[in-house]
């Protein structure tokens, strides 16, 4: 038994740590909570060795500081089983068609030009506004640090050029979190009389519909986008751990 832990410690421990190089040189150094996959890597290396001084000094102490360190893993991959398989289950979901209005939620701008996220929740919410041709959209984002523009305005510049209407979009340009898209985009609805529907990347579903119904929204439904196929497991530990948190 010791030696199937001792390998997968050090299976997972490498993998973990090579993830981590991946994200760097596909999202950056400054990727958002990237560094969680060098540390897990290193915890999981750090057992594997506990393992095999373990199994040379049977009955040391470090056979039970290597017994807590598992109990504690196994405890947080039950959290982590639990709460993804909500998260999962959110980023299949089907959206309802003909809703009032559909909250597009805003990510990262490059200067003026629309994140990889981004683009994907904006094609996203275009094509349901194509379908469904009474929904308004709202645009939801407010202007960060490093960017020259709002998010929300980003988002009206990209749907635009696409060909769409105008008058089918509105912009709430001050929000800076989730719950404050929310919030603030309650200027142009009804939170309990209006059908609406929730956008953004799938991984995100979960936790924007949990918010909304938490900020007194009552008929909601998530509209999944396509996410990065490389780093969807990142973001949905990310969102596991922002549940977490914030919960």
């Amino acid at each position: 038994m010791r030696q199937i832990l001792q390998t997968g410690c050090l299976i997972l421990g490498i993998l973990c740590l090579f993830y981590y190089m991946g994200i760097v040189l596909y999202a950056g150094i400054t990727a958002d909570f990237a560094w969680i996959w060098a540390a897990g890597g290193g915890v999981l290396l750090v057992l594997w060795r506990m393992l095999i001084w373990q199994g040379a000094h049977p009955g040391h102490w470090i056979r039970l500081v290597a017994g807590g360190a598992f109990v504690v893993l196994a405890a947080a991959l039950a959290v982590v089983l639990v709460i993804g398989s909500r998260i999962l289950g959110s980023m299949f979901s089907e959206p309802a068609p003909d809703l009032d209005y559909v909250i597009v939620l805003g990510a990262q701008v490059h200067g003026t030009q629309p994140s990889r996220a981004l683009r994907k929740r904006l094609d996203c919410a275009y094509e349901y506004a194509e379908e469904n041709s009474d929904t308004i959209l709202i645009l939801s984002g407010g202007k960060g640090p490093d960017e020259r523009i709002s998010e929300a305005e980003c988002m009206y510049n990209y749907l635009i050029g696409q060909g769409m209407d105008q008058e089918r979009l509105l912009m709430e340009d001050r929000s800076t979190s989730t719950r404050e898209n929310l919030k603030f985009s309650e200027q142009y609805l009804d939170i309990h009389h209006d059908q609406i529907g929730i956008l953004s990347n799938n991984f995100h579903i979960y936790r924007a519909l949990k918010l909304a119904r938490e900020t007194g929204y009552e008929n909601i439904c998530g509209i999944p986008a396509h996410s990065d196929p490389f780093m969807q497991v990142h973001y949905v530990l990310r969102e596991i751990c922002a549940l977490l948190v914030h919960s």
